[in-house]
């Protein structure tokens, strides 16, 4: 059935500006493996800023949930993901990715872009100022020690291990921060697989989009039921920015694969402060 069938309000010509946008923000998100919504959620608030942090929020999430489900594609095509790892990830994301998309409905527009804007920069000075280490060497008997090894489609082993019960900690907090700002958690997961949990930094790119696309889909979902994004020209407008962030994630995924891992998360770091210090001054002004 027509959209306009549906009581859509029709789209209009600047609105297909927003498919580009999505082909930009989905190559970067992927190329970081951040999903995107890191840059898209406070693109949106310039946008939108008579918007409730909502459907920002929701917006952002329905994107990332298409960006992130391509970019796995593409990353999968290099077996480069760890799904045992990424399974545990995700279970431990899910339950705050639902708590996080319900209380979003509860937050002062002005707080939320306050918030938005010192998580962004905390994260992106932490991770600038970091030095990449190697894997960890935990004791061969030692508890709670997942193992693991990969060889990519180019011929590149991978051999790492981390603290399973740390890595499931992170990601219930992750989920509920991530769903709550509508960034899908790959701008917080990928540097915490990287430097708290030592993984790859290729191998956590291409994990945290599959997480992404599991938990920003499960908010997703919970946005769809409350009625966030109904049948009008918001959701026409999430729809053409994800049909151009899904060809981005592929264009991502693979320059993802030519890049050093010190050169992605530089990129990242920088990005986050940049955007952050944008909102925070928006914020300021009220």
């Amino acid at each position: 059935m027509p959209m306009a069938a549906m009581g859509a309000a029709p789209m209009e010509p600047l609105d297909l500006l927003l498919i580009p946008l999505g082909v930009a923000i989905g190559a970067f998100g992927t190329l970081v493996g951040a999903g995107g919504g890191f840059v898209l959620t406070p693109a949106l608030l310039l946008l939108f800023p008579d918007r409730s942090p909502q459907t920002i929020s929701a917006m952002s999430l329905l994107v990332v949930t298409a960006n992130a489900a391509s970019g796995s594609a593409g990353f999968a095509f290099q077996k480069r993901i760890d799904y045992r790892s990424g399974a545990w990830f995700a279970a431990a994301a899910l339950p705050g990715a639902i708590l996080g998309a319900i209380v979003v409905g509860y937050v002062p527009r002005r707080t939320f872009d306050a918030i938005f804007a010192a998580v962004l920069v905390v994260i992106g000075l932490w991770l600038a100022t970091r030095r990449m280490g190697g894997a960890i060497q935990p004791p061969i008997r030692g508890r709670g020690v997942l193992h693991r090894e990969l060889r990519d489609r180019y011929g590149i082993r991978y051999i790492y291990a981390f603290q399973l019960w740390k890595g499931v900690a992170i990601s219930a907090g992750i989920g509920f921060m991530s769903s709550l700002l509508g960034i899908g958690g790959g701008v917080i997961h990928v540097p915490v697989m990287a430097t708290v949990l030592h993984f790859p930094v290729h191998i956590a790119t291409a994990t945290s989009q599959l997480v992404l696309a599991l938990t920003a889909g499960e908010a997703s979902i919970v946005h769809a039921v409350s009625g966030t994004l109904s049948f009008d020209r918001t959701l026409t407008q999430a729809l053409l920015l994800a049909l151009g962030a899904i060809p981005g994630a592929q264009i991502g995924a693979r320059y993802a694969a030519k890049l050093r891992g010190g050169t992605i998360l530089k990129a990242l770091a920088v990005a986050l402060v940049l955007v952050g210090a944008r909102l925070a001054l928006k914020a300021a002004r009220g």
